[in-house]
């Protein structure tokens, strides 16, 4: 492999008596990986299935969640990936998540989050409880994301499309923790993308130090003191690294670094990822016009909120469409969704969560009251839409239920047909069906006569 000059010298000077070990690596194969989602399915179960389909995991050690697989493996092309039961992920890469230890019910920024590997980890940590906002500058990006937070069933996520200063502005001093996975100069994908190569010059790597230094100071902005802020990068370069993490606490001395860590492809089985872990004391003489700030922010969030109950006060029409939902709604989670998911789902209504686009309606997730002035990709978990005198539910809703929590599931025999879009038998059930491969749910069909007509989208058939 030919690595760019200037790259090398650099990591000789870095490495000292490393480097020989360091660029042999380059002549090896990559590292893969994959990482079980909690939110569909265990870790025994996930390698269980994958021996079945001659896949052997071996454990990352620095995520419980994390597996590497070997190069002729191919789980990409399995039903279960489409599923969502896990992420393909380079392994060193995991290491971030672990480093903000997210937790249930906590608000969570994921700040640079396409395609999604860090915020679908963060995710399955927080087990559908609390917010997590994922966001991604560049509009293409944030469809992928989007796409990627629905497969892997995630209810309780905000997508957007949004400049890391419009967050700051709305979420002064809101979060609990934020992911910052930085744009970076990309050394730890060498092996694995070509254009990465030939793409990096020293020039680059000042530009990334610097927007990244950018990026970080909306974010520390928006982090509520004592909460946790991770910075990563894919890259070994100290100016992205170790500098700027130094920098970091030197521009905001209410941050203390707890711990870094690196990973070498010499020295652990991982592509190379630098993770660094912050901690917020308290608010400094630097954060007074944050201060002013949240308290501008609140009085417009309280514009938006008494806007939007004018809204549903007034507009007869609006009413009338809730209305409509609601009871169409009703007879769909009568039928189709258990006792328990019932209950759930009318106290998020009643706690006014739900929320509408053009015609498909969502739940906000908690902590998120209002989505005006933002660029959304996706508004938390999208239910459905009405049409035709009925409710029909969207393949988000399929994705992110569990088999238990429908009173009609079929366990596909031949899962490859439903994914190129068949119809399957199906005997003894009518209406709604959730659809599952190994106990995980990958979408909807509706039985009638003894056959199952097939929902999975169209945009996704192989």
């Amino acid at each position: 492999m030919e690595l760019p000059q200037d790259f090398t010298e650099r990591m000789k000077g870095q490495l000292n008596d490393g480097y020989a070990d360091f660029l042999a690596e380059y002549a090896k194969e990559r590292v893969y990986g994959l990482r079980c989602n909690p939110l569909k399915i265990d870790k025994e179960k996930l390698q269980s299935a994958l021996f079945k389909a001659q896949i052997i995991l071996d454990k990352v050690p620095w995520a419980e969640e994390g597996f590497y697989y070997s190069a002729d493996a191919h789980p990409g092309k399995l039903p279960l990936h489409e599923a969502g039961a896990y992420y393909i992920q380079e392994p060193s890469a995991m290491i971030a998540a672990r480093l903000l230890d997210p937790k249930p019910g906590e608000n969570i920024l994921d700040l640079c989050a396409a395609p999604g590997g860090k915020s679908t980890q963060i995710a399955g940590r927080m087990q559908g409880k609390g917010l997590l906002v994922s966001n991604e500058m560049i509009p293409q990006r944030a469809k992928t994301l989007s796409r990627n937070i629905e497969r892997m069933g995630v209810s309780n996520a905000v997508v957007c499309n949004e400049t890391p200063q419009h967050l700051a502005e709305r979420f002064p001093l809101f979060f609990d923790k934020i992911m910052v996975d930085a744009p970076c100069s990309g050394e730890g994908m060498f092996r694995k993308d070509i254009q990465s190569r030939q793409e990096w010059s020293l020039e680059q790597v000042e530009v990334c130090a610097k927007r990244q230094q950018d990026i970080l100071a909306q974010a520390a902005m928006m982090l509520k003191p004592g909460g946790v802020l991770v910075y990563s990068t894919c890259t070994f370069a100290p100016q992205e690294n170790e500098q700027n993490a130094a920098w970091f606490v030197q521009q905001y001395p209410q941050f203390t670094l707890q711990k870094s860590e690196q990973i070498w492809p010499h020295l652990q089985r991982g592509e190379g990822h630098y993770a660094a872990k912050f901690i917020k004391k308290g608010t400094s003489v630097k954060e007074m016009n944050v201060t002013e700030l949240s308290r501008k922010t609140t009085d417009t969030m309280k514009k938006i909120a008494a806007a939007e109950r004018g809204k549903t006060t007034a507009t007869t029409a609006y009413k009338k469409q809730i209305q409509t939902f609601c009871d169409y709604f009703t007879e769909f989670c009568e039928d189709v969704l258990t006792n328990e998911v019932q209950v759930w789902m009318f106290r998020q209504i009643a706690q006014g969560r739900l929320t509408v686009f053009g015609d498909q309606f969502y739940l906000l997730p908690s902590g998120m009251n209002s989505l005006d002035g933002l660029k959304t990709e996706r508004a938390g978990l999208q239910l459905g839409c009405c049409k035709k005198n009925r409710f029909e539910p969207s393949h988000a809703l399929a994705m992110a239920l569990r088999p238990k929590e429908a009173k009609r599931i079929l366990e596909l025999e031949e899962p490859e047909r439903y994914l190129r879009g068949e119809t399957i038998c199906c005997e003894n059930q009518k209406g709604w069906t959730l659809v599952t491969v190994e106990g995980c749910s990958i979408g909807w069909g509706k039985a009638a006569n003894g056959i199952l007509k097939n929902h999975y989208p169209k945009g996704l058939r192989k």
